[in-house]
């Protein structure tokens, strides 16, 4: 009997049965508890499954005060492919699918390191377990291998599954995540996750709308004297369509603690990206097609921009095409963790970008640090042109 991701088409029938073609599915009607406690990772899987048999359609996951826990180990491979996810989006090309949480996205918790007398400024002493749940949130409690090869495929909650289109080996014609929030495993002994939230390098089409990618508690605590560690592992918080790619859109996204934040290559028409605690904020690593972003908030990275080194989670060092309408930006310097303290505005070694740039401090040093970037128009915000 055939079966999709480890679901049998006979339980996708009996569960498909007394749905109308119109309707959206329920993760609640396949079984996820969102008590914070079950493992809902069946009940997402069966889910994504029935959209998959059905060809298209929208996956409804209710605001639930505890979360839904994904606990299951991540597949290595789905159907002989690569693919590195604990939810896997099943390779069918004309797939068009959504998964929407109830509400848009609430951003941003509290992931510096405010020693104790910071409350003197009326600032609250950072302390793990702060993070309530008001968003529709998926996390992991999942603790993947480490992958330090950075052409190895990143270990993820959500993940798309490798295909044979294009140069992006396309499996999923197209792929929306609307109003949910995915929390990744923040290992307390190392202080740095292993694995990232989701990825989906593999769908030609992708749209992210109110959602943030963060880890599952603060990355810094001054009573236990912890904050977040230089990651030798390759974590994303998101990674968009590889090359060859058809359209790319993000819409008021948050990231928070990956060494990165996000991947993205071209045609990404982007508005509103908030990236928070990141060792590279926003990473290019081919935008042949022109790549546009309105405005980006950036608190706390060590690089706000950067182009990816050749390989990157499988993708080409190519050149990058990218207009950044602004960036206000904070750079943590003097602040835990030092990780995140700002090392320079643009990364760009190969001098690969072209296109522009306008930034904005709104306290500091003024200091914007660049490396190489010799083709990309970099300017203050305020100043003559």
């Amino acid at each position: 009997m055939r079966t999709i991701c480890g679901t049998t088409i006979a339980v996708l029938t009996v569960l498909l049965s007394g749905m109308t073609n119109a309707a959206p599915f329920n993760v609640i009607d396949f079984g996820a508890k969102g008590d914070g406690v079950t493992d809902d990772t069946a009940a997402f899987q069966t889910a994504i499954d029935a959209v998959a048999e059905r060809g298209a359609g929208k996956i409804v996951v209710p605001y639930s005060p505890k979360g839904y826990r994904i606990a299951s180990p991540g597949r290595e491979f789905v159907e002989g492919k690569p693919c590195r996810g604990q939810l896997v989006i099943p390779p069918v090309r004309g797939l068009n699918i959504a998964i929407e949480g109830e509400m848009p996205c609430k951003f941003l918790y509290s992931y510096q390191v405010r020693p104790p007398e910071s409350v003197r400024h009326n600032f609250t002493p950072t302390r793990f377990g702060a993070m309530g749940m008001p968003n529709t949130c998926i996390f992991s409690d999942w603790t993947p291998p480490e992958e330090r090869d950075p052409k190895a495929r990143p270990w993820t909650i959500l993940a798309t599954v490798e295909g044979n289109s294009c140069k992006g080996k396309f499996s999923i014609g197209q792929v929306s995540i609307v109003n949910l929030e995915f929390r990744a495993h923040l290992d307390k002994d190392t202080m740095y996750p292993k694995g990232g939230c989701v990825n989906l390098q593999n769908a030609s089409r992708a749209i992210v709308r109110d959602s943030q990618f963060c880890l599952d508690d603060n990355v810094g605590d001054t009573i236990l004297k912890k904050s977040l560690q230089p990651n030798p592992c390759h974590t994303v918080g998101l990674m968009m369509s590889g090359d060859q790619n058809d359209n790319q859109v993000l819409n008021n996204v948050a990231v928070q603690g990956f060494r990165y934040g996000l991947v993205l290559g071209e045609h990404v028409v982007a508005d509103y990206l908030y990236v928070h605690n990141c060792e590279e904020g926003i990473v290019f690593h081919d935008a042949t097609h022109l790549s546009v972003i309105s405005h980006v908030v950036a608190q706390h990275n060590r690089v706000i921009l950067s182009t990816a080194t050749d390989g990157l989670f499988g993708h080409r060092a190519a050149t990058c095409n990218v207009i950044v309408g602004s960036v206000n930006f904070e750079s943590g310097i003097g602040l835990l963790p030092e990780v995140s303290q700002l090392v320079a505005g643009v990364r760009d070694p190969g001098n690969r970008l072209r296109g522009s740039l306008v930034w904005h401090q709104p306290w500091g040093d003024g200091k914007f640090p660049v490396v190489g970037a010799a083709n990309f128009q970099i300017t203050r915000f305020g100043d003559n042109r």
